[in-house]
């Protein structure tokens, strides 16, 4: 039988069990919603609040991925779902281009020619939206600047230039399979510039100027830091998706003619039925680690009243509560949440099997300095180009961060292994176990971050730590897995809600970000119900 007729009798099967299952779906099992909910991103498939277990995460360090697909049969919808969905049939696949940096003409001639910047003139490439630029050895700093300038697609004028921010402390831990697996690369943080077919990049060295003084007079002497091994430019096209409602994609631009260079495009997952298969599994597996949370397909998981959060609790969590938490569960309202199939993720591009650490004791806060001039519908392409970028130019597993936010206040599902889990991620080196990041899209150096998305950390919190007992205005110990700040192994005193700054030596997420924090603890506790 070929594949295309076994499409269109999955399809056929899907559409049947659909109309079958439609009335009781359409029940109100969901909550109204309490507030005004924000601009939606893409739109919701059937979606449900039931209070089914999900089975819980505390005492697990790993877990492969065969405990999700035994759930997604048991619910009985493993064969709806080979159907596919239109949203699916809508999706394009992204790329990746990585073009390796040589060296460039240094302006200043006192510098060692180790020191030399790297970079690449101004060249046509095939259309990205994100860009980056990595090296070698994930343990090495780039003490320098990383700047780009763009090209938008159909215009003939040049952004100038935009600074990269150099840091590479969002990461697993050191030790960790993650972190140790051979495929990790040291990088920028990405920088989101909308759809362009134009790209030029430098790369210059931090240089340490000196007098010194000698029996001729006193002279400069120059010294620098040598820029890392094996620097390239990575510039991602996180594909399409089905557009949200009330919008509508842009129409692409025609092709520019692209001049042949050596780019070498980031090896893809093989094609074939075999891929096919296990690209499919993949997405059943994502789906299924939120069962109970809302039905297999859904993009998006509904908010809930208090008193359906706490019920809910008592399902999920019910042999793992303390007696305080039976007697006075403090836990804020379940928000929305955008699923991986809502921003439109790729599975197969992740790792399959899922990890996950013993519990949620903290919240670290972080931007993604991938700067502020995307819109919130495009908020999904900038999340699924952030996704390849961790994946196929970082060499993680998946995306790092647990969730992010948008300027509109959507919240998202991060890294796959289900939202009320504890996932364990790679967003704050040093102190991922027991612990979860939030990244907020946008740069909050100096810009103040929208009061929407303040909110949706706060509501986000008051929900996610309350599952683990959790006080947002509280403290908690965390052991160091190390970094710049803290020795392997020390014990750390944090705030409940951090910033990432407060377990690395960094600017993240931004002075402006970082100063609400205070008051996001207090709203979250608030939610609660402190």
């Amino acid at each position: 039988m070929t594949m295309s007729k076994i499409r269109s009798m999955r399809g056929l099967l899907a559409s049947s069990i659909g109309v079958t299952c439609a009335a009781a779906l359409a029940l109100p099992l969901t909550s109204p919603a309490a507030a005004a909910r924000p601009a939606s991103p893409a739109s919701a498939s059937t979606a449900f609040a039931g209070t089914a277990s999900a089975g819980t995460a505390a005492g697990t360090e790993a877990r492969g991925a065969a405990d999700a697909r035994g759930a997604a049969d048991a619910r009985g919808v493993a064969d709806a779902l080979r159907g596919g969905r239109a949203q699916d049939a809508a999706q394009a696949p992204g790329s990746t281009q990585s073009l390796p940096l040589a060296p460039l003409a240094s302006r200043d001639r006192t510098l060692a020619p180790a020191a030399a910047e790297q970079g690449l003139p101004r060249r046509d490439v095939r259309h990205f939206s994100l860009v980056g630029v990595v090296w070698n050895d994930p343990d090495t700093v780039l003490h320098g600047s990383v700047q780009v300038r763009t090209r938008a697609v159909g215009a003939d004028t040049w952004s100038g230039w935009q600074d990269l921010e150099t840091h590479n402390d969002d990461a697993a831990d050191p030790g960790t399979a993650e972190r140790t697996s051979g495929r990790v690369h040291g990088a920028t943080a990405p920088l989101w510039v909308g759809d362009s077919d134009g790209v030029e990049v430098r790369v210059r060295a931090e240089a340490d100027r000196r007098t010194e003084d000698t029996a001729r007079g006193s002279r400069t002497a120059t010294a620098s830091a040598p820029l890392p091994t094996g620097l390239r430019l990575e510039l991602v096209d996180p594909g399409s998706s089905a557009p949200a409602p009330g919008t509508r994609e842009a129409a692409p631009a025609a092709p520019r003619a692209v001049v042949p260079h050596d780019t070498a495009p980031t090896a893809e997952p093989g094609a074939g039925p075999d891929a096919e298969r296990a690209a499919y599994q993949a997405t059943l597996d994502a789906d299924a680690a939120n069962a109970g949370l809302a039905a297999p397909g859904a993009t998006e998981i509904p908010e809930l009243s208090r008193a359906r959060t706490e019920r809910e609790l008592f399902s999920l969590r019910a042999g793992e509560l303390t007696t305080q938490q039976r007697a006075k569960p403090y836990i804020g309202p379940r928000p929305r949440i955008v699923t991986r199939r809502g921003w439109g993720a790729d599975e197969k591009l992740r790792e399959r099997s899922f990890v996950y650490t013993k519990k949620v004791k903290a919240a670290f806060v972080h931007h993604t300095a991938s700067g502020n001039g995307y819109s919130c519908a495009q908020a999904p392409s900038l999340i699924r180009g952030i996704y390849r970028y961790h994946v196929k130019s970082m060499g993680w597993r998946d995306i790092g961060y647990n969730f992010l936010v948008d300027k509109c206040g959507n919240i998202y599902e991060g890294r796959a292994g289900g939202v009320a889990k504890a996932v364990l991620g790679a967003h704050t080196l040093g102190f991922n176990t027991n612990s979860m990041g939030i990244a907020v899209l946008g740069s909050y150096g100096t810009t103040k971050p929208p009061a929407a998305a303040v909110k949706a950390v706060a509501r986000l919190t008051a929900w996610k730590l309350g599952l683990y007992g959790a006080n947002p205005k509280g403290k908690t110990y965390l052991k160091s897995g190390g970094g710049n700040l803290y020795p392997k192994g020390k014990k750390v005193r944090l705030n409940v809600i951090s910033g990432h700054r407060d377990g690395f030596a960094t600017e993240c997420p931004g002075r402006k970000l970082y100063g609400k924090l205070g008051s996001t603890r207090t709203t979250a506790a608030r939610y609660q119900g402190r």
